[in-house]
């Protein structure tokens, strides 16, 4: 048994070091064209920003916060891109879980009927909903809200979406269902904590979409915080274009808390790499 254990032990160890030595040379080998590519799409997306910064100045962004309506403004958008958000998470996860449960055939038809906003221009919704809806809520913001709801939902859909193929649905809740929980249950205790990073990427999305918004919004008569850059931009541009660094800057802040958010409970329950706006199940050999 010694010599056939030696043998085996002789005949792993170059198989590991080949392995090691080939992982090395994997590791220290850096394709020239990727660096090209990464050095092609950083100046693509800091020039524009280091333009914007040299136009608006420093001292922009210590009196940007100072400016009349700019904390109305960036309230109003706060508190539409929370009812935005509120709304869409409570229409899309059943919807979507349904559907990738009960209805799988019409997965298609639910992603078709989604693209519509994307594909009919904001200005022929906002027409068609001032037309239809009472007085009373063209006066509230909430419509507006309403309206974003519609607009968020192509991109909510998608990252809820992803979030669910990487899950074994049917697993998780036929085992919710025979440890007698019922349907409420198993959505809050089980399929939630498994589609956080999901929810986050649909939550940036709306909020970017809702912080990003001016069409319908200047059309509605209601100065959110895009619509007050543009109307302030007439007054002062290097606040108005400083206001739109610091929008920008507080989106990235959002995208950057997906990423350490999901990778961080993806170590936790060993699950698979977090990417933004997905989230991909390994599967491990012999589980």
């Amino acid at each position: 048994m010694a010599p056939l254990s030696a043998l085996a032990v002789g005949r792993r160890k170059p198989g590991a070091g080949g392995g090691e030595s080939a992982g090395r040379r994997r590791r220290t080998s850096f394709p020239v064209w990727r660096w090209i590519i990464l050095l092609i799409a950083g100046v693509y997306f800091l020039l524009p920003l280091y333009a914007a910064l040299r136009f608006a100045g420093i001292h922009a962004f210590g009196t940007v916060f100072v400016q009349p309506g700019f904390w109305p403004a960036l309230w109003l958008s706060a508190r539409l891109a929370i009812i935005t958000t509120a709304i869409t998470l409570a229409l899309m996860v059943p919807t979507a879980v349904y559907v990738h449960l009960r209805l799988p055939g019409l997965r298609r038809l639910l992603e078709g009927i989604t693209i519509l906003p994307i594909v009919i221009p904001p200005v022929v919704l906002i027409v068609g909903v001032l037309q239809v809806s009472p007085g009373a809520l063209k006066a509230s913001p909430w419509l507006l809200g309403l309206e974003y709801v519609i607009l968020g939902m192509p991109f909510a859909y998608r990252a809820i979406d992803a979030g669910l193929r990487s899950l074994d649905l049917k697993t998780l809740t036929e085992a919710s269902s025979s440890l007698g929980a019922g349907w409420l249950t198993t959505l809050w205790r089980v399929l939630l904590p498994n589609l956080r990073t999901a929810l986050l990427s649909a939550t940036v999305l709306v909020v970017a979409l809702v912080f990003g918004e001016f069409t319908m919004a200047s059309l509605d008569l209601f100065v959110t915080f895009p619509v007050w850059i543009v109307l302030f931009d007439q007054l002062n541009a290097n606040m108005s274009v400083a206001a739109s660094i610091f929008a920008l800057v507080v989106v990235w802040l959002l995208l950057m808390l997906i990423v350490v958010v999901g990778t961080r409970q993806s170590r936790r329950t060993g699950g698979g790499q977090v990417n933004l706006f997905t989230a991909a199940r390994t599967d491990t050999k012999g589980n």
